[in-house]
Formats: structure tokens, C-alpha cells, sequence
């Protein structure tokens, strides 16, 4: 007669359900003494979603190669309300910062202060790192050779996504070709500055486009006030 421990499928079920971390095909085969083949233990994960599937938990791929149970989305709203003093806050500033660098990456402090149209605030910077929800990933070829900011695997881990093209989709923005400006030299200094509103309007709308859409994978997430941007952006 064949016991829990015979079933491998049940051992790998075991070991998603008690883990406090996303756990690695490598890490899986480890709990099988490695008896079994990567190729098999990913046909073990895929029935093991099947298994799970139309229920409260989902086993889910994340952070490109980690696995992990999670709660549904239909489930996150109900079962958030018995840890609500675990819901960090977050302001407007950090969220928008992120959402910057999640859509645009990798970019440079220069590139999110022409985006958002205020100044970096570095205590954002500061948060996303401490997170590690966001790294420096190396300097682009320029003068001053910034750093250049990208996310993190813990960024798609704790979103519960397996890659960033998992992030939800934004319409495409008509953004006005910058290298035409070039073309309109001969327009007065009021006509050049309603073109380049036109290009801040567009640029912010497609901010508010991107943070919408990350602050709803963030459900955990509570947001504060906007309250430590340096400066505001113009109308």
C-alpha cells in the first residue's frame, strides 16, 4: 500500500504549501533526492495546477523560474482583512517612481524626473531599494554616466508575476516625435511651449496609465499622501 511519501506529486505539494518562499525547480528536485528529471517535476507542477484549479488557492509561476501557492484574486480582498496592520504604505511618489521604472527600464533619475515632471525624490529611490524592488544595474554611456535603475526578480515575486511581460498592458500613447520639434525652429517662443506641454500632458497621461495599473497588482499595498515631492508638476 503506497503512503504520502510514495507520491511524489504529493511531496512536491507538501513542500509549495509550507514554504514561506517561491521555491526553484532545483529546490524541488532536492526534496525528491533527485530521482526525478527537471522535465518531470515541471509535468508534476502542471498537474498539481490542475488539480488546483476553480479553488481558493493557485500554483502560479513567479519571478521566472519560482513556484509558489497563492490566494486568487477573487480571494485577496476577504482574506487581506485578517492581517491588516500588515499593509505597508506607500505614497503616490514611491508608486509613481516605480511605475516609472517598471514601464521604462532601464532608466536613469533624469529619465523619471522628465516623466513625472518634478524632481527625484531620493528618500522613493531609497524605499524601492530598500524593497528590493529595484536595482542599479549598470551606467548608461553619457556624460556623468548615471546609473541606470531597473526591477527586480523579488519585484515579480511579490507582484506574483513570472516575467515583466506580465504586466498588465497600457494603450499606446500618441507621444508627439521629439526630433520633429526640431523642425518648427521657426516658431515663436509661445508656440514652442504649447508643443511641449502637449509632450508633458502625454508623457502623464501615460503615467497615470502605468501607475493604475501596477497599484492594482499591489493589492496589499496601502498608499499615503503625495506629500514629499520636492516640487509640483505645471498644469
Amino acid at each position: 500500500m503506497s503512503t504520502l511519501t510514495d507520491q511524489p506529486k504529493w511531496i512536491l505539494e507538501g513542500a509549495l504549501l509550507t514554504s514561506d518562499v517561491p521555491l526553484s525547480v532545483a529546490t524541488l528536485r532536492e526534496c525528491l533526492d533527485k530521482r526525478y528529471t527537471k522535465a518531470q517535476v515541471l509535468q508534476m507542477l502542471a498537474e498539481l495546477q490542475n488539480d488546483w484549479a476553480g479553488r481558493a488557492l493557485e500554483l502560479r509561476e513567479v519571478g521566472e523560474g519560482l513556484w509558489r501557492f497563492q490566494s486568487v484574486g477573487a480571494m485577496r480582498d476577504i482574506l487581506r482583512k485578517l492581517h491588516p496592520e500588515e499593509a505597508p504604505k506607500y505614497s503616490r511618489t514611491v508608486m509613481e517612481t516605480l511605475a516609472v521604472i517598471a514601464y521604462r527600464q532601464p532608466v536613469t533619475r533624469g529619465d523619471i524626473e522628465k516623466i513625472r515632471g518634478v524632481s527625484v525624490n531620493p528618500n522613493a529611490i531609497k524605499t524601492l531599494l530598500d524593497r528590493n524592488w529595484i536595482e542599479v544595474i549598470g551606467r548608461r554611456e553619457t556624460v556623468g554616466h548615471p546609473e541606470l535603475l531597473a526591477t527586480t526578480r523579488q519585484f515579480l515575486v511579490d507582484l506574483g508575476l513570472n516575467s515583466l511581460q506580465d504586466l498588465p498592458s497600457i494603450a499606446p500613447q500618441d507621444e508627439p516625435d521629439v526630433e520633429a520639434f526640431e523642425l518648427f525652429e521657426g516658431q515663436s517662443q509661445t508656440e514652442k511651449i504649447a508643443v511641449n506641454r502637449i509632450t508633458d500632458r502625454s508623457q502623464l497621461k501615460a503615467l497615470d496609465d502605468e501607475h493604475a495599473r501596477l497599484e492594482s497588482l499591489i493589492q496589499p499595498l496601502d498608499f499615503g499622501e503625495n506629500d514629499d515631492d520636492q516640487t509640483k508638476r505645471s498644469e
